[in-house]
Parts: structure tokens; sequence; C-alpha cells
């Protein structure tokens, strides 16, 4: 059964960083791509950022050139390193197998607040 852990979050100012992990076991960790999305309250989830097996990645609009995918097959986890903060980044992030669509049951989460 394969689970997900993500760890990381927390509260930080406007333009602080914060870098997420995510350890996904029982899973075959390195045939697949996987993904950070975020829910804010109130809000749909939104798909942030993706990583192919490979090593390919894509971003939405709205992260770009601030948050960094990447991934460390030995060790199972994927990264999210998010700079210069906004207010509006302020969600719970969750991990999930596949580069679009999640694949498996959705874990805990972790929640950022960027807020002063």
């Amino acid at each position: 059964q394969a689970q997900l852990v993500e760890s990381g979050g927390g509260l930080v100012q406007p333009g602080g960083s914060l870098r997420l992990s995510c350890v996904a076991s029982g899973s075959r960790f390195i045939d697949n791509g996987w993904s950070w999305h975020r829910q804010a309250s109130g809000k749909q989830r939104e798909l942030v950022a993706a990583i192919s097996s490979g090593g390919s990645t894509k971003y939405a609009d709205s992260v770009k050139g601030r948050f960094i995918i990447s991934r460390d097959n030995a060790e199972n986890t994927i990264f999210l390193q998010m700079n210069s903060l906004k207010p509006e980044d302020t969600a719970v992030y969750h991990c999930n197998r596949g580069v679009a669509l999640p694949l498996l049951p959705w874990g805990q989460g972790t929640q950022v607040i960027v807020s002063s």
C-alpha cells in the first residue's frame, strides 16, 4: 500500500523560503513521475509542480521562477524548494504520484502559511 508523508511546512514571512519534503513508500518511486499540489482554504486543489521519472519539470505559472521541484530516488523523496513566498502561496501542500492527475490517495499534507 503506497503511503505519502509530507513535511516541512510552517509559518513564514512574505519573501521567505521553505523546503517541503515528501517520502513515498510502497510505490515504484524511480519509475514514476511525482508532483506537488496545494489547496487553499475555500479553493480547489491545484497542481503546483511536477517532475518526470527522467527529471523533466513543469510548474504552474503562479510559481515559475520561485519554486523548484526535485527528487532523490535513493531516498524515495520529492522536494519542493519554495522561495520568495507570497501570502497567496498559503495552502496545504500535498505530493502525489503522477505529473498531472493524482494517482494515489492523498496524504495528510503539510500546511504553509505566508504571513507577516
